[in-house]
């Protein structure tokens, strides 16, 4: 991978003081370029919610396999006994239509969604930290929102993709950490990519991250939460990954093919996936927000283009995502 002085220049002006430690890149034509500042190509961000990219990318190849299919149901594959959420279609998971609620709620003996927000914004403290057993717990006491309409409003949820990735591993015979290092690290060569169970875990590379005003963060560790939000990656890595994507050497591609409509006709999503139409450019898109890092994803697929950016703050990248790639696919 090469540096762009072009690029490093965008990017510093664009990012400006409000990413003071990112990294950045750019794929055009299967060529890569990447922009770090305050961090070294190799030091490892929280990814947020592009995990859940990746846990489509694994649904969509499991698929493909043959282990699961859109209509396995949930408690096919988990022990949740006779709970609303074993019901879930694997397919309805995948694109938010599950009607399972973005966040589980509390159990006895554990923090409210409430007072986990609290204590993350006044504390830095991480919201999540769930083992996969506790993480089933919760599962088995959830309601689904409109369990009498055919076709439930999306509804993003985090718990829909954490039992999402594990439910797919489950069905494979293995653990969602095991799966991703067998079916994506290892065949796309992505040594950085791990999901930390607890803070122990963090790697020598791993970063640090800050709210948007600079207040350090705990990590955000966790069994459970890896599917959907618990992935930590380098730039190296990720832009690996984009240009898989673009050149078809990806697992599980068709994920990124969009099968329904997410925020009304403009934004539909695939596997996790979301595709937008920006200013006559197709956009295939995941973003990812934790209590200190920011990133975002981009793939213009006609163009053969791609831009990663991540952050350790948590100060949103998403405009400059866009703006970016619109600017890298007509060059």
């Amino acid at each position: 991978m090469d540096t762009n002085p072009a690029l490093e220049a965008t990017l510093r002006t664009r990012l400006g003081s409000r990413h003071p430690r990112f990294a950045a890149a750019a794929i055009v034509g299967g060529e890569s370029s990447v922009v770090v500042r305050g961090v070294a190509p190799r030091s490892d961000f929280e990814i947020g919610s592009i995990s859940k990219g990746i846990t489509g990318l694994l649904y969509a190849d499991a698929c493909g396999r043959g282990e699961i299919s859109p209509a396995t149901p949930l408690g096919e594959l988990l022990p949740l006994g006779n709970c609303a959420a074993a019901g879930a279609s694997l397919g309805s998971l995948s694109r938010h239509a599950s009607g399972l609620p973005r966040l589980a709620p509390a159990t006895p003996g554990s923090a409210s969604t409430l007072g986990r927000t609290v204590s993350l914004f006044l504390h830095g403290e991480n919201p999540y930290g769930e083992s996969l057993a506790e993480l089933l717990e919760q599962a088995r006491a959830v309601r689904l929102q409109g369990p009498r309409l055919q076709k439930p409003r999306p509804r993003y949820s985090n718990l829909g993709f954490e039992l999402l990735g594990h439910a797919i591993a489950a069905g494979a015979g293995t653990s969602y950490r095991e799966l991703v290092a067998a079916r994506l690290c290892g065949p796309l060569a992505l040594d950085s990519v791990y999901m930390p169970a607890t803070p122990g875990e963090l790697g020598p590379d791993a970063l640090a991250g800050t709210s948007r005003g600079g207040r350090p963060r705990q990590p955000w560790t966790g069994e459970a939460l890896a599917p959907a939000g618990g992935i930590r990656a380098s730039i190296q890595d990720l832009a690996r990954l984009a240009r898989a994507l673009l050149d078809g050497t990806a697992p599980g591609r068709s994920a990124l093919d969009p099968v329904a409509n997410f925020a009304g006709p403009a934004m539909r999503i695939g596997a996790a996936w979301l595709t937008l139409d920006a200013k006559g450019r197709r956009i295939t898109w995941h973003n990812g927000g934790t209590g200190g890092f920011s990133s975002w994803i981009g793939l213009d697929r006609e163009a053969r283009a791609a831009v990663v950016l991540l952050s350790a703050t948590a100060a949103p990248v998403d405009r400059q995502g866009f703006e970016l790639l619109r600017e890298v696919a007509v060059r």
